[in-house]
């Protein structure tokens, strides 16, 4: 008796020490609402379409899992893969899959799982993976090799967190409701399975109790669209929603007033800049360098920043976020009018000219019309152009857009990520490229010493610098706040997302 006695107690401290005791975990309760600042689509609820913009995410961090994924603390966390090795001549990356995971469904994931939404992900960097990665093989059920062509020093940063390749779907599933079915009724392996969506209404997702990281501790997800963030804010103060998106800098300091509110703004990936998209033609102003710097010194960067986010965006000078791998910091750029017209008056332009349309998505409209009344004032007589979110991102894609346009990104990733995207030719929004830093994109991309590709990004970023391919504006402080039922948002808790996240983390008071 007494040795089962001991046996008992041995397996008891066993259990405590690797995390508790099985369903000593409290069940979840409660019900979190946000107020989100767009409209959600189906396509978000499918990694295989994930573009290069962060918003889908906002989504996929409740509803599906990823091999690996930005999580507090650690950019590149272990989720459904538990470790992965490089092969001594980078050319294979394995993972070995957690045991025991399951989609919402029952079905256990799988490596076919991971196999089939790697190669039917078709988002914004599939062109780049079918160049780069040879074949996808599998070894029993929970081993995954990739082999590449040659050796790709980013395919984790591109895998994990830039794009929705390494996030996963039941083949078995897809497979049967097909593509369209899946957008319907979306399953997962994320901590929140789908119960229900009203388009250009709600989003209604419920806590999954076996999630491997942890039980969820809020019962039901709400994400209601208010794109007016007027209207989002009256509904925080009446305890309709619990969290807000995207705050302007007015409401949040009347948020901050507010008793029981709390304004909590984190510094994103988000990056903005004005994408000079018609310099590479001869016929255009924007073809002269002097044009170009006139714009960048025609900005008031510190006073948007003031008007807009309470100050709490940083001014990085560059489209890659400050705390992405290989930053690099360009000089400061100062806000100084004189100088921009002095410089107009040296291209040609002494009384300035019609610079045509300044084109942006309408949620960026606050940031996009400081920025054009700055212009307007130095001499560039602009019309400010913004389009609805999905005419925007879909003119982004095409190139079809003249004269300047307001870019942006939030997307996960690192600064070669970012310049595959924006810089180098070939890039999903590039409308031009310099064969310099092409050919410094293309000589870092299969090299493994780390100190040497830091010196070919820097210098790629300096170059871009020099011939002032874009006017940037800041890294953006999203602006979120939340109500007094919230104890833990979410907010500011992944670093970079302007989003609440890991949802499993976040909380309401105790009644």
């Amino acid at each position: 008796m007494r040795r089962i006695l001991g046996i008992a107690t041995a397996v008891l401290v066993l259990m405590i020490l690797a995390g508790g005791v099985v369903g000593a975990a409290a069940a979840p309760e409660g019900q979190m609402t946000w107020g989100i600042h767009v409209s959600l689509v189906p396509t978000w609820f499918d990694p295989a379409e994930t573009t290069g913009i962060v918003t889908p995410f906002m989504l996929m961090y409740a509803i599906h899992d990823a091999m690996v994924k930005p999580l507090p603390g650690n950019p590149l966390a272990p989720s459904l893969a538990e470790s992965w090795t490089l092969s001594t001549d980078g050319l294979a990356y394995e993972f070995v899959l957690r045991n025991g995971v399951r989609f919402h469904n029952g079905d256990p994931v799988t490596a076919e799982d991971v196999k089939f939404s790697f190669e039917r992900y078709r988002g914004a960097a599939s062109k780049t993976f079918k160049e780069r990665v040879a074949a996808v093989e599998t070894s029993g059920s929970t081993r995954v090799r990739f082999r590449l062509k040659e050796p790709w020093p980013d395919f984790l940063t591109f895998y994990s967190s830039a794009t929705g390749a390494g996030w996963i779907v039941p083949k078995k599933y897809v497979e049967k409701v097909g593509d369209d079915g899946f957008k319907k009724a979306p399953i997962g392996a994320g901590p929140y399975r789908f119960v229900s969506f009203t388009p250009g209404v709600e989003l209604v997702l419920e806590a999954v109790d076996q999630y491997w990281r942890k039980v969820p501790q809020v019962k039901r997800l709400v994400f209601r669209t208010i794109p007016d963030p007027s209207t989002r804010f009256a509904a925080l103060k009446r305890g309709e929603i619990d969290v807000s998106y995207w705050m302007t800098a007015s409401l949040g300091e009347e948020l901050r007033r507010t008793p029981g509110l709390t304004l909590k703004p984190a510094l994103a990936n988000n990056s903005y800049w004005v994408y000079f998209v018609d310099q590479w033609d001869p016929k255009s102003p924007w073809h002269d360098r002097r044009v170009r710097l006139a714009a960048n010194y025609a900005i008031d960067r510190q006073a948007i920043n003031q008007a807009e986010t309470l100050g709490y965006s940083r001014m990085t000078y560059s489209l890659i976020p400050s705390h992405f791998e290989f930053f690099w910091q360009p000089p400061a750029i100062p806000y100084d009018r004189a100088r921009a017209k002095q410089l107009l008056a040296e291209a040609g332009y002494p009384n300035g000219f019609d610079a045509g349309d300044f084109t942006c998505d309408a949620v960026h409209t606050g940031i996009a019309e400081p920025v054009a009344n700055d212009l307007q004032a130095a001499g560039f007589r602009l019309k400010l152009r913004p389009l609805e979110r999905a005419s925007y991102n879909k003119g982004q894609v095409e190139k079809t857009f003249k004269n300047l346009v307001l870019s942006a990104s939030a997307a996960f990733g690192n600064a070669p990520t970012r310049l595959e995207a924006f810089v180098v030719a070939g890039g999903a929004y590039v409308y031009g490229s310099y064969s310099d830093i092409d050919g410094l994109f293309r000589e870092q991309a299969t090299d493994l010493d780390r100190n040497i590709r830091e010196a070919r990004l820097h210098r790629i970023q300096q170059i871009g610098n020099e011939k002032a391919m874009f006017a940037p504006i800041w890294q953006f402080a999203a602006m979120g706040g939340f109500g007094p039922r919230v104890e833990e948002s979410g907010l500011g808790l992944i670093t970079g997302f302007p989003f609440s996240g890991p949802y499993e983390d976040v909380k309401l008071k105790a009644k």
